[in-house]
């Protein structure tokens, strides 16, 4: 039997932290090792999530409390508050140079130092990790994640997304210049932490946006759909918080160009993703729900011709914990350790 490798996660704690849990539970090739909590260290992790008290599990213990240079540890993921997670990872990468890391956080996803001094308020603190961090969306970057030391798993919205929008960029069927993005998620997006906007009397029989024109996924956005279109691509983007645990869909409206058709586009998304495990595309017409990936590693897509002459709607649904986080964080773990991408990913969705 092969050996298997060595987990830990930082900031088990979280929703994103027991949703890697819950997942390398069943992965036939990983062992977690070591698990980490702020508020929570010392605790066993069935107090926590009581729902894995069948399984053993180390106890959550303090970051400060590692050593890592004598860690027994071959992957690490990071899902730590962004801002925080900068000095952690350069101090594990130093101590360690065959370390893997996948970080869930927003600290190495944007390659431009710049941007994410301006996105999120604070110089970059570690500059030379930065630099060999690889964005991890597997669709559209997998070769160079295979050979990543460090990779920055995307955020939730921006793969739900960039993943429609990519390969219609790349063929120029699209007006790079008129692209709306209109996308809700489920309150789990905001994390485990007690915030006055999280409750449920704040958030139950309501929706309202947030972020309006300046969420700081806009700059992964712009990132990815430039890097698409082989020029500077700036997305209207709006997110919106929904009354339900978890889910997102994404109603994205783009222009065609030369007389496209949503069939012409259709196509285009076809081919693209033919081969990709964790993409669905629907026939033309139809669009997905959130319930329908619920979950699962799955992204579904839907395109649907508008009334408006060369305009198209594209609907794209993940489960922002799954895809979105934590289930695109496996994969990536699949990437970098040499595994099958789909091995403990093989999930379908819950529904009802």
């Amino acid at each position: 039997m092969a050996t298997k490798a060595k987990i830990a996660i930082l900031g088990a704690s979280g929703y994103t932290g027991s949703e890697l849990v819950r997942l390398l539970l069943r992965h036939p090739r990983v062992e977690i090792v070591l698990m980490t909590a702020d508020r929570k260290a010392g605790q066993p992790m069935a107090e926590v999530f009581p729902q894995f008290a069948p399984f053993q599990l180390p106890d959550l213990v303090s970051i400060d409390s590692i050593d890592w240079k004598a860690a027994a540890v071959d992957l690490v993921f990071c899902a730590l508050p962004h801002g925080t997670t900068q000095t952690v990872i350069a101090s594990i990468l130093k101590a360690r140079s065959d370390i893997k890391v996948v970080d869930l956080s927003a600290d190495f996803r944007l390659a431009n130092p710049a941007d994410y001094a301006r996105w999120y308020g604070h110089e970059h603190h570690a500059l030379d990790v930065q630099a060999e961090a690889v964005y991890g969306l597997p669709e559209l970057h997998r070769a160079a994640i295979k050979k990543a030391r460090l990779v920055a798993n995307p955020g939730c919205y921006p793969t739900c997304s960039i993943l429609p929008l990519a390969p219609l960029l790349k063929k120029k069927a699209i007006d790079s210049d008129n692209i709306v993005v209109d996308a809700k998620s489920g309150v789990s997006g905001a994390g485990r932490a007690a915030k006055e906007g999280s409750l449920y009397c704040e958030v139950t029989e309501g929706l309202h946006a947030y972020g309006v024109a300046g969420h700081r996924h806009s700059s992964e956005l712009d990132q990815e759909l430039s890097i698409a279109a082989g020029k500077p691509v700036l997305a209207t983007f709006t997110p919106h918080l929904m009354p339900m645990s978890r889910g997102m869909l994404a109603t994205t409206y783009v222009t065609a160009k030369r007389g496209r058709t949503a069939a012409d586009l259709h196509a285009i998304i076809a081919q693209a993703y033919a081969r990709e495990p964790f993409v669905h595309l629907l026939p033309l017409g139809q669009t997905p729900q959130t319930r329908h990936v619920r979950g699962s590693n799955l992204i579904m897509i839907g395109l649907v011709q508008d009334r408006v002459p060369n305009r198209v709607i594209v609907v794209s649904a993940i489960d922002n914990l799954v895809k979105g986080a934590s289930g695109q964080a496996v994969e990536n773990m699949n990437l970098v350790l040499g595994y099958p991408e789909t091995l403990g990913l093989e999930q379908i969705a819950l529904f009802p």
